[in-house]
């Protein structure tokens, strides 16, 4: 993972009100002489809306990622964004090699998560690309409330250090080789506990958090409105991943 940090006066207008939000991340455009391999003197230009997409001039879509924001400061003007890096994602590339200065927009924010302050209990779930949005919740959630948190990665690498929370526990799997991804992940949400008044956040890829929709709302008929299951991005997929992921 790489943590990138944006300065400047634009930022002025940001307001990022509720934890696990979004702001998308338009990056130099690849295959322009300026960045043609590594985004080395990075161009960016910004594209125009045509009432149904993004365009850059040339007619090409430009490169968009969408990513939790770390935290953002008023004072002085941060956003702060953790990426997970892999050999294919356009935003990993650029990530590695930014250099300081380097341009870079950025829009939203995006739909947070509303805390219920009169839940009794918390059950976050994800896999890496989930891990910036459950450390900003295991910042806010209410400290009296116990929290079940469950995170896959693809190595131990990946157990990163989580904020504390006084009643929160913390079970991290590790991907099994050649297996789908998620299966560590939806075998805990499994054996999680979800009685009443326990509210679900989750996040990750999309087949995987399709699993754990159906597991809450078919298998156990949990309430939907207690349940909010997003899908950051696709295996095997190029394109916008609304997380950490860079897919």
């Amino acid at each position: 993972m790489v943590r990138v940090t944006f300065r400047g006066a634009a930022l002025a207008g940001l307001a990022i009100e509720d934890p696990a939000a979004s702001v998308r991340l338009l990056l130099p455009a690849p295959g322009t002489p300026a960045n043609e391999t590594l985004y080395e003197t990075p161009e960016l230009v910004i594209p125009t809306w045509n009432g149904n997409e993004f365009l850059l001039p040339d007619g090409r879509r430009p490169t968009i990622r969408t990513f939790t924001p770390r935290r953002f400061d008023r004072d002085p003007l941060e956003l702060t964004l953790d990426l997970v890096v892999h050999e294919l994602g356009a935003a990993s590339r650029w990530a590695q090699t930014a250099a300081l200065g380097d341009p870079a927009a950025i829009s939203g924010p995006g739909r947070g998560y509303a805390i219920d302050q009169d839940a009794a209990a918390f059950l976050l779930a994800g896999d890496e690309t989930a891990i910036p949005a459950i450390s900003q919740l295991l910042e806010v959630l209410p400290a009296e409330r116990p929290v079940q948190v469950f995170i896959e990665g693809p190595d131990d690498g990946a157990r990163l250090d989580l904020p504390q929370h006084p009643r929160a526990t913390v079970v991290w799997s590790t991907r099994v080789p050649d297996a789908s991804p998620g299966d560590e992940l939806v075998a805990a949400v499994r054996r999680g506990d979800v009685t009443a008044g326990t509210r679900v956040w989750a996040a990750g890829e999309a087949a995987v958090m399709q699993r754990i929709r159906r597991h809450l709302f078919e298998d156990r008929a949990f309430p939907r409105a207690h349940a909010t299951v997003r899908g950051y991005w696709k295996q095997g997929r190029s394109g916008d991943a609304a997380g950490t992921g860079d897919a």
